[in-house]
């Protein structure tokens, strides 16, 4: 709040007048309110409360001077003086005229929104709305505050339940710590340290471990030497399986602005040096507050870069599959307003965008709020609400992918000056949709042949659309990987590394979710070797390939474009239904189907060659309708 409503403060120190004289006639004490008028308009408001005390000593009733003096004090982070200033001016205005006494009243709405107690400040504006002139109320801060009065009545009618609670010891020990952010499981919470509000005070960034067993976070400590240096560490954001880290740094020798993003990777357990996120991302500006989707493939931002709506936009680049980064793009002006929005939060399902605005109607200052992707857009972004949202600035939100608890930081502040910084959590509410439950699948990529981990991509993709919804990476050192996505039916998990035969799933079928030991055996490329090809689909007794095989079709004219010299023969498997010469042709024509695909993308004729197998070879018994799903197949042999 502290932010737009000094201003706010400010503004009708300037814009009011009193055209039709003041209520007291004494030269002498107008001499001394104007001189005040004076000194306010070189913001010398120490001496300018000096000025109006000194008329109202020469003339207690000069109610002009009561209404200065509160505001300055308004402005100056007083309100409950102000208010008390304001009461003495109102004790004095029982024969004023109704717009003086109006004013009084105006005055104190907006120390009651400062202080946050919406409900007395929706009570005096109510009864300045019934004194207050007709032209007065066709001013532009009239019909702001008339707007937000409306908007905050609405809010108190649905307030949220929220426990706010403060993170306990040894959390919280520095002067300021803030923007935390967590990695998945919600075991590691890494935060902004700083030592104290001076311009030379230094940023890093540090990291606590929850530990299951005793409920407790450990002692916070640096989270790397390669990553925390001389220059200040900020704002920061981490990949859903903690491999990514990507963090705002200021005035370093390769930045190309005030503050730039720099990206650093956890390869074989260890973070590598950090490195400049480049132009494509970077501006001569400010850049910073980054959030990256789980997967690592999107990342969010806020600026104040040339090209935007206002102060701080919000802008996206992507990453591509070379591992650089697309152009910054801006969100647009659906998101965007021309004030600022920063600290952009996305969700782990890449569909919810939290941030905070003050361009956006709200309680004040900057608000939390929330836009949804629908069609591949996002929508009008919604207040979170009350008491999430209150009179101070609302930043850096985090919800965990459980969804059990959401972090935040909250200042507090002396005189209107930020004085200490904490970590604060709260159960987030249930009425405030978070999109389908996420799922988990844990597990290894190891090679068939020697048992040693392997360093491959994993791509969770929509079967209906064939479109990425998540990509992730196995640990090169451990093998491990960690996937966590929103829970969406028909679709299909590709594991795929240079040298070997992509696995292929089907996610609901072969039962991958919430798996935590899902071992991943990828089979090197070699004559002899086989796999199925999961994920092509044909109507009962048809030999068309329908629109949902796309996914793997592309894969595999992928497969054998990086693999120029490998053939392969295309075999067609049934179920034991039907006659066996029956069978045997129908799984031909299936597997020519696929044939011709790939003929048709010019894969050469003489690489690709086909075989019907119908009901001989099957997998399974033939004694369920899953059972014959499974033997229904077709699988890729490589020559």
């Amino acid at each position: 709040m502290k932010i737009s409503l000094l201003s706010l403060a400010l503004f009708f120190f300037i814009s009011f007048s009193f055209g039709q004289g003041y209520s007291i006639i004494d030269s002498k004490a107008i001499k001394m309110h104007q001189e005040g008028d004076e000194l306010v308009q070189k913001r010398m408001y120490d001496e300018a409360i000096e000025k109006y005390k000194a008329s109202i000593q020469r003339e207690a009733g000069f109610l002009e001077s009561y209404i200065k003096w509160g505001r300055i004090l308004l402005t100056k982070g007083k309100p409950q003086e102000a208010i008390e200033v304001a009461e003495r001016g109102e004790a004095r205005a029982k024969q004023a005229k109704n717009q003086i006494k109006g004013e009084f009243k105006w005055l104190k709405l907006h120390c009651y929104l400062s202080m946050g107690n919406f409900q007395e400040a929706l009570e005096e504006y109510g009864k300045a709305s019934a004194l207050l002139e007709p032209s007065f109320k066709q001013r532009l801060d009239y019909r702001e505050t008339e707007s937000q009065m409306r908007f905050i009545r609405q809010q108190l009618d649905r307030t949220l339940s929220i426990d706010k609670q403060k993170l306990p010891e040894p959390l919280n020990k520095f002067s300021l710590q803030y923007f935390p952010v967590l990695t998945a499981d919600s075991k590691k919470i890494i935060f902004v340290k700083r030592d104290g509000l001076e311009n030379f005070e230094h940023e890093d960034l540090f990291i606590s471990n929850f530990s299951e067993k005793d409920s407790l976070w450990s002692e916070p400590e640096s989270i790397s030497n390669v990553i925390n240096t001389n220059y200040n560490e900020g704002t920061c954001t981490i990949s859903a399986d903690g491999k990514i880290l990507i963090f705002s740094s200021c005035e370093t020798p390769d930045s190309f602005g005030d503050c730039d993003l720099y990206i650093a990777y956890k390869i074989n357990d260890a973070w590598q040096r950090p490195s400049n996120m480049g132009k494509n991302v970077n501006s001569r500006s400010w850049d910073s507050q980054p959030s990256l989707s789980a997967d690592g493939r999107i990342l969010f931002f806020s600026s104040n870069r040339k090209g935007g709506f206002g102060g701080r936009d919000l802008w996206y680049a992507l990453r591509m599959p070379n591992s650089s980064w697309s152009e910054a793009k801006n969100l647009g002006s659906l998101v965007n307003t021309s004030k600022d929005e920063v600290s952009p939060f996305i969700y782990f399902n890449n569909e919810i965008l939290f941030f905070a605005s003050d361009g956006h109607r709200g309680f004040g200052g900057q608000d939390i709020f929330v836009s949804r992707v629908e069609k591949g857009l996002f929508t009008n972004p919604e207040n979170l609400g009350y008491p999430i949202n209150d009179h101070l600035d609302q930043f850096s939100l985090f919800i965990t992918a459980q969804r059990d608890y959401a972090y935040y930081t909250e200042n507090t502040f002396n005189e209107s000056m930020e004085e200490r910084s904490y970590l604060y959590k709260f159960k987030f509410p249930k009425e405030i949709s978070l999109g389908e439950n996420l799922i988990v699948t844990q597990g290894k990529v190891f090679n068939s042949k020697t048992g040693d981990p392997v360093d491959a991509r994993l791509s969770l993709v929509s079967l209906s659309n064939d479109s990425t919804l998540y990509e992730f990476r196995s640990d090169g050192k451990t093998g491990e990987f960690l996937m966590l996505y929103p829970d969406k039916s028909f679709s299909g998990l590709y594991v795929e590394k240079e040298g070997y035969l992509p696995k292929i799933y089907n996610v609901d079928r072969d039962n991958l979710k919430n798996q935590k030991d899902l071992m991943v055996s990828l089979v090197p490329i070699g004559p002899g070797e086989e796999f199925v090809f999961e994920n092509i689909f044909f109507d009962l007794d048809k030999d068309e390939l329908k629109p949902e095989s796309s996914s793997s079709l592309k894969r595999l004219y992928n497969f054998l474009v990086e693999n120029s010299k490998v053939s392969i023969t295309i075999i067609g498997h049934t179920d034991n239904q039907g006659s066996p010469v029956y069978n045997e042709n129908l799984s031909l024509r299936r597997a020519e189907s696929v044939k011709r695909f790939l003929m048709d993308k010019g894969i050469p004729v003489d690489r690709v060659s086909t075989e019907g197998k119908g009901d001989r070879e099957p997998i399974r018994p033939n004694d369920s309708a899953e059972n014959k799903a499974l033997n229904r197949r077709v699988t890729i042999s490589i020559k």
